[in-house]
């Protein structure tokens, strides 16, 4: 049963937990949104808190100026005089150019600000998504395989790349959004109370339902959004199998396309049905509440044209009033909005935070130099190890010694801990029991990038990067990463020279099919590259290649190794390989069994033992006789 098939049976997402409400705090959130977007921008933060300032008390001066002029124009049509300074009657068509010029000015300052505002507000967006993205990414960098193997952290990994770098500008736009509207409703509120306080009231009270269904709806969003992550995240692996190139061959050969497109689709219907049922209850709820205030709005306009009529204000008055109670009411829509929109940005920015806050413990360890004990190598003594969350033992009393300069070969069925194996060598995870120490020295007491440098490491599933030969080199030392010089160098010993030397760009062509120009490679090809890439550390003490050659022809393999032992003869050497023609080259060899050494010993030792190496080692050597 696929995820999104899982999800279906169980049914929408109930009421939230009480784990949610209390992670979640919403001002230690806004505090450190707001943060965020002051240091990625002062300049253009000030900008945007004096365009909302302003933005906030032009409306209603305009409204105010505009009642001026109706009344100039009524009474200047009307022949009668009006009140000039020191009390001196006039017409008002002097009054009324003036008045004018100043309404004229008061809007034209507006839209500069509003255009203002949007650049500023572009600028900004731009500069947050990428530094949010960039806090994401080094993240990253900090975890761990262990985090990258847990699907819940993964989830959490896809939520805040989804939303997080849009909702820290979107939550400091809202607020000045929110203060922007409730500068313009407190002037639009005392404009109002000069006709009746009660018309006040009845501006706010409109309004509030509305609100209480919006922050309603927007928990359910998230809670939605934060439900759904592992099928969005199937959703996007079925369009990498789908689009990419390294998978459209095993899925046009054995015609998976349709099955996996209409799993996509499936997919699609329960999130779009979820969506839907949501958008429907959130549009009907909205549109309720929006008659109500219409009716406040209309009872309002009815209550101020009759005063108009009454003679209690003036027609300038009545059409302020007016402009005042429909601005006033939008005023505090978008107030209310924007403090719902907070809400919810909130809720979003908690993926984000909580990605941030993930802890991360420290490898231990500050030892860079030498061991106690140079020359020793690597000893493993009675190492056992349990991935997270599995209730067997992956390595069971794992032991065994190589000295500097010579070489082991591993051996074993898959699944039987090779692979797990060289993953604590490289200091991934730790033992659950026993240690491994190099010249003497426990591998949890050197610091953790001094001892990764002293080590190279081939996996059975090495990267190609979808970029320069050079580059797919020089992946192997950070340090050496654009050193032309080591590329040739590595190259040579790797036994990718030859046909990298025959390309027309040579090391600068682009490799893979992902960008312009690019260069596709034969799997015997790729892994001379990566085989490459491991001697670019010139200065390692452990060379580990897992299953290096897989791809090659026996031939070629055998050239691979009698090179690759000349070449590290100083060196300790690891060889996982299930080709018996190069796992006897070493000096010694072991047999892993579900976690277990089951053998070890010399080639000539083990066929002599006549146990599962020799068996295996007949197996093999019949195909060839």
């Amino acid at each position: 049963m696929s995820v999104a098939s899982a999800r279906e049976a169980q049914g929408p997402p109930g009421p939230p937990g009480r784990s949610l409400k209390d992670r979640l705090d919403l001002w230690t959130t806004s505090r450190r949104a707001l943060s965020l977007v002051w240091t990625t921008s002062r300049g253009l933060t000030l900008g945007l808190v004096i365009a909302t300032l302003v933005a906030g008390l032009l409306p209603a001066a305009i409204a105010w100026v505009g009642k001026i002029l109706v009344d100039v124009i009524v009474h200047a049509s009307g022949g009668q005089a009006l009140p000039g300074p020191g009390g001196i009657p006039h017409d008002g068509t002097d009054a009324l150019v003036p008045w004018l010029l100043v309404e004229l000015g008061l809007v034209i300052l507006l839209a500069v600000n509003l255009r203002l505002s949007g650049i500023w507000r572009s600028l900004l967006r731009a500069q947050l998504g990428h530094r949010v993205n960039v806090m994401i990414l080094d993240k990253a960098l900090e975890l761990e395989l262990v985090h990258f193997e847990d699907s819940e952290l993964y989830d959490r990994i896809t939520r805040a790349r989804r939303e997080a770098s849009q909702r820290p500008l979107s939550l400091v736009l809202r607020t000045f959004d929110g203060i922007q509207a409730g500068l313009s409703l407190l002037t639009y509120a005392l404009l109002l109370a000069a006709f009746s306080p009660l018309a006040v009231l009845v501006l706010v009270v409109a309004g509030v339902p509305a609100f209480l269904a919006e922050a309603k709806f927007a928990g359910d969003a998230f809670r939605l959004f934060k439900w759904r992550t592992p099928e969005v995240r199937e959703q996007t692996y079925l369009e990498t199998v789908l689009a990419r190139e390294d998978h459209v061959k095993e899925v046009k050969l054995f015609g998976l396309g349709r099955r996996f497109l209409d799993r996509y689709i499936s997919i699609f219907h329960v999130l779009y049905g979820e969506d839907r049922r949501l958008t429907w209850r959130r549009g009907l709820w909205a549109l309720g509440l929006g008659l109500i205030a219409s009716l406040a709005f209309y009872g309002a306009y009815a209550w101020i044209a009759l005063a108009t009529v009454g003679g209690a204000i003036t027609l300038g008055a009545m059409t302020m009033y007016l402009a005042v109670f429909r601005q006033g009411q939008g005023a505090l829509s978008s107030l209310l909005s924007s403090v719902s929109g907070l809400y919810e940005d909130n809720l979003y920015l908690s993926s984000l935070y909580e990605l941030l806050d993930e802890p991360v413990a420290k490898a231990g360890g500050t030892e860079t130099g030498e061991g106690p004990m140079p020359g020793d190598g690597l000893r493993v003594e009675h190492v056992s190890f349990r991935y997270p969350g599995a209730s067997e033992l992956a390595l069971e009393d794992v032991s065994f010694h190589i000295p500097a300069g010579r070489k082991l070969a591993i051996v074993g069925e898959n699944g039987s801990g090779k692979t797990t194996l060289v993953k604590l060598l490289a200091r991934f995870y730790e033992p659950l029991s026993g240690k491994i120490t190099f010249d003497g020295r426990d591998l949890r007491e050197w610091e953790p990038t001094a001892f990764r440098r002293r080590i190279g490491v081939i996996f059975q599933d090495f990267v190609r990067y979808q970029m320069r030969v050079g580059d797919n080199i020089g992946a192997g030392d950070a340090d050496g990463f654009e050193d032309e010089g080591r590329w040739r160098e590595a190259a040579d010993k790797g036994l990718s020279a030859p046909f990298i030397e025959a390309m027309p760009a040579g090391y600068a062509t682009q490799l893979g099919r992902w960008f312009r120009d690019g260069r596709e490679l034969s799997l015997g090809q790729w892994q001379k590259i990566a085989l490459s890439r491991a001697f670019m550390r010139r200065d390692a003490d452990i060379l580990v290649l897992d299953e290096p050659t897989a791809s090659m022809d026996a031939e070629a393999e055998v050239k691979v190794f009698e090179r690759f032992r000349a070449l590290t003869e100083d060196q300790i050497a690891i060889v996982i390989s299930h080709r018996f023609s190069t796992v006897r080259m070493a000096d010694y060899i072991l047999v892993l069994d579900h976690g277990w050494v089951i053998e070890s010993g010399t080639h000539e030792e083990l066929v002599a033992l006549r146990g599962r190496y020799a068996t295996l080692f007949e197996l093999q050597a019949a195909v060839y006789r």
